[in-house]
């Protein structure tokens, strides 16, 4: 299989946070991929942020491919994140991220 991009989705305020978030879709659970759920690039706009939330039955991992930002994990601690991190929470685990620059963060993000 290659994708490219499938959609492109513009949030605002995405699970409770600030400012916009651009997902470009690669693939979905629509697309019935054994044991991934999503594969999207994610841009985060400057002083955006992704709200702290829950993920009951599934696992996310984003890995930072462009600026850096704030990562709130599992035990809502605050941590500095840049190109080359990955964030990952297991299923039953919350976390959200921050960009609290002037540049945009971007990231990949998988949930299985």
């Amino acid at each position: 299989m290659i994708r490219n991009t499938m959609e492109t989705t513009i949030y605002e305020n995405l699970h409770g946070g600030s400012g916009k978030v651009e997902i470009r879709t690669k693939i979905n659970q629509d697309d019935k991929v054994k044991g991934l759920k999503l594969f999207a690039e994610v841009t985060l706009m400057p002083h955006s942020s992704i709200g702290y939330h829950y993920h009951r039955d599934e696992a996310e991992g984003y890995y930072i491919t462009e600026g850096s930002g704030v990562f709130i994990d599992h035990n809502e601690e605050r941590k500095e994140v840049r190109t080359g991190d990955l964030c990952l929470i297991t299923k039953g685990q919350s976390h959200g991220i921050e960009n609290v620059t002037n540049n945009e963060l971007k990231f990949i993000a998988i949930v299985y």
